[in-house]
């Protein structure tokens, strides 16, 4: 029997997921260390949730690629500390972060593609990003994934940063029925990639992918944390109100 998942987004692509008896972190940024490296342009205009060194209760924390927004060793480090048994699932480039950061080699687990169990009736399934690229290291592991969780039978999909890409689509036909998908939808266009933002899908391209999965929610994300790289959520649901796609849309969850 499915069992509600409780959710609570963090901003950018941040989420804490409490699935059963165990609780899920994918890309937390609880900290300001963006606006510290790149200047006051990329001030975060999402309030930090908790203080990294009061999140006590992480069992999990996936983590999809190496950029500071997702992979942040000044959140992921007293994390650390706060959640002492908390083990963390990354792609290498990730893995050789954290533990430049002072995590134990231990705790850290390299993503594969297959699926990684993470407690009774939870288990994880990294799938490949296209960002802007799939680009693999001298071993063949994607330098930068996304993730397929499925807990008591649900699965939830979160893209990282990705395009669109057939090596994609072929890796989550596979892993079909995806119940949610959380997708970033920070448009690539040519002015933020003169700023040094890589940027992913449109919400168009959002909402046909969020079609083409057969999805029954779509969760946008990546479009809120920094004024250079935002998407207005009017914009998002007056292209969902004229698309009228077949599943909801939802921009902040509360549970699945």
């Amino acid at each position: 029997m499915s069992v509600a998942i409780e959710v609570t987004p963090l901003g950018q692509a941040g989420f804490r997921l409490i699935c059963g008896d165990r609780t899920v972190y994918i890309d937390p940024y609880l900290s300001d260390r963006v606006e510290q490296v790149e200047g006051a342009a990329l001030r975060r205009l999402v309030p930090i949730w908790k203080s990294p060194a009061q999140v006590s209760d992480a069992d999990w924390v996936l983590v999809t690629h190496n950029h500071m927004d997702h992979c942040d060793p000044n959140t992921l480090l007293p994390l650390s500390i706060a959640s002492p048994s908390a083990q963390f699932v990354g792609p290498p480039d990730v893995l050789r972060t954290l533990a430049a950061a002072g995590i134990a080699m231990e705790r850290l687990h390299v993503t594969e593609d297959a699926w990684i169990p993470l407690g009774k009736d939870l288990r994880v399934h990294p799938v490949p990003a296209s960002h802007p690229s799939v680009d693999v290291d001298e071993l063949g592991r994607w330098r930068c994934v996304g993730y397929v969780l499925e807990s008591s039978g649900k699965r939830i999909y979160h893209s990282g940063d990705t395009s669109l890409n057939e090596t994609l689509f072929r890796k989550l036909e596979a892993l079909k029925p995806i119940n949610v998908a959380i997708l970033a939808v920070n448009e690539h266009n040519y002015y933020r990639e003169r700023q040094g933002i890589v940027g992913n899908m449109t919400v168009r391209e959002a909402l046909q992918f969020a079609t083409d999965l057969g999805v029954e929610i779509l969760v946008p994300m990546h479009w809120d944390m920094f004024a250079p790289n935002c998407v207005y959520p009017e914009e998002i649901e007056l292209l969902y109100r004229l698309i009228h796609p077949p599943f909801q849309l939802v921009l902040s969850p509360s549970e699945f």
